[in-house]
């Protein structure tokens, strides 16, 4: 019954707001970085957050959720707060990364840090390594996936995959409530959107996922590579996109368009066919992790299934 009234909150509450935003003209302007072409109301990540932390109270009082996982979720809150603020006055780079990396640490200490990185051949248990790791982890995963929001549909169905898929491999009655969450806010997001969901929602997804990714991980290290493998649409293309922008000299601090799904808008495909084309791939991903019994025979076979993707992209739009 909960999971069924956050859903019909978020909805209404993405559906306020967007008229809200309309009535006071805070629309997001088309620019250079943009791959829409009509200024459209964004703010709808406010009632995913809301939703969110919500049903997130409403476990922890009901003794539905571990303290130290809650606590380190709770702290996506800031982050929100942050970002709510960055849509509307756009902040500093410098603001944000103080910002995210005071809640990068503040994630791993509610978490007790990461134990160990387990590489197959070789196990790194050193504390001040491993959640060196964790803490560019974090900061990575708000940052890439506050990228890759940027047609309709595809941040919020990456969301609802990953909180599928953990539900489905971990159980956790947190990934019900963000798969809901986020849910209400994509009825108006999809296809033709009426409403984008800003850094307020996609800063705070990124957050999820890494402390979701470091807190499994200390129940057993394969899930680090799991949920990692499970994260590769995402994942890769920022990583594999910023790599190739380096590469060509360009300022990595300026606006572009060289993601592959805005590569395969620009080739033609509409928003909701790139949408559609990453579920299918998350759908492979999933098979990989659930049928493979290896976890780095499944990376492995994960990074071969999304360097072919990304060179049918290269195919489509070549990067320039």
């Amino acid at each position: 019954m909960i999971y069924i009234i956050l859903l019909i909150l978020s909805f209404l509450l993405t559906y306020f707001i967007k008229n809200y935003m309309i009535k006071k003209s805070l629309v997001a302007s088309v620019n250079e970085r943009s791959s829409h072409t009509t200024p459209t109301p964004h703010g709808g990540g406010i009632a995913l957050s809301l939703t969110w932390f919500l049903g997130l109270g409403y476990l922890y009082f009901m003794g539905e959720i571990e303290a130290s996982l809650f606590y380190a979720l709770l702290f996506g809150a800031v982050i929100s707060i942050v970002s709510f603020f960055d849509d509307i006055y756009e902040l500093s780079p410098k603001l944000r990364l103080i910002v995210q990396s005071l809640i990068a640490v503040g994630g791993i200490f509610a978490i007790g840090g990461l134990n160990q990185i387990d590489l197959g051949f070789f196990v790194i248990e050193n504390q001040i390594i491993t959640n060196i790791f964790a803490f560019f982890m974090i900061v990575w995963f708000i940052n890439l996936y506050n990228f890759l929001d940027g047609i309709n549909g595809y941040a919020g169905s990456e969301a609802v995959f990953l909180a599928l898929a953990g539900f489905v491999l971990f159980g956790g009655a947190h990934f019900a409530v963000l798969a809901v969450a986020v849910l209400g806010f994509l009825f108006w997001n999809w296809n033709k959107a009426k409403i984008f969901m800003g850094d307020v929602g996609s800063t705070l997804l990124g957050y999820n996922i890494a402390i979701f990714t470091l807190y499994y991980a200390n129940q057993e290290s394969s899930n680090l590579w799991i949920w990692i493998i499970l994260f590769g649409v995402f994942w890769f293309d920022a990583t594999l996109t910023l790599l190739r922008r380096k590469r060509n000299g360009e300022q990595l601090s300026q606006a572009h368009k060289k993601h592959a799904y805005q590569r395969l808008t620009q080739s033609g495909w509409s928003h909701y066919k790139v949408t559609n084309y990453s579920i299918g791939l998350n759908f492979v991903l999933f098979a990989i992790v659930y049928f493979v019994s290896n976890i780095f025979v499944a990376f492995l076979l994960a990074l071969i299934v999304l360097y072919i993707s990304m060179k049918f992209v290269d195919r489509k739009k070549a990067f320039e």
